[in-house]
């Protein structure tokens, strides 16, 4: 039981820094590039964001269009599928990352349906949308942004 609870918590660990790598370096890096396919973050999420103070409509309904929301669990799902062989072998790391990628989609979502929600429960996530998109990239919890130093007050 240790073992596993052992594998859990780097798998929490390793979660929190793929969040912070990917929405830093793919959303924010190659989103740069219009023709990239992580444009998506940028060019209609972000700017949906700013224009209605932190509400995304795409949000608000199930992923039936190919918007930001459909885009976001596409790569969520292919997280899911990289990380499937672990459970033959790091079982406890597999529930983690796959925990933390439900937990991740479920407080994103809903940061983007309820401004006042989010302005209280991810307060680094609302300030990364309307006040500095180039700090706070976590957002289920703040760990690697402090670790890093990119968590902004």
């Amino acid at each position: 039981m240790t073992v596993w609870a052992l594998q859990f918590v780097l798998g929490l660990l390793v979660a929190n820094m793929g969040e912070w790598f990917i929405h830093r370096y793919c959303l924010h890096g190659l989103g740069q590039r219009k023709d990239s396919f992580w444009a998506y973050h940028l060019y209609e999420h972000h700017a949906v964001v700013l224009r209605n103070n932190m509400l995304d409509t795409g949000y608000q309904k199930w992923p039936i269009h190919w918007n930001s929301q459909a885009k976001e669990l596409l790569v969520l799902v292919c997280i899911l599928l990289l990380n499937l062989p672990f459970f033959w072998w790091l079982n406890g790391y597999a529930c983690a990352i796959y925990f933390s990628v439900v937990i991740y989609y479920l407080l994103h979502r809903q940061a983007h349906c309820n401004q006042g929600w989010a302005k209280t429960y991810l307060p680094w996530h609302y300030h990364h949308h309307m006040t500095n998109d180039e700090a706070d990239w976590c957002i289920s919890h703040p760990l690697f942004d402090y670790l890093m130093k990119t968590r902004s007050k």
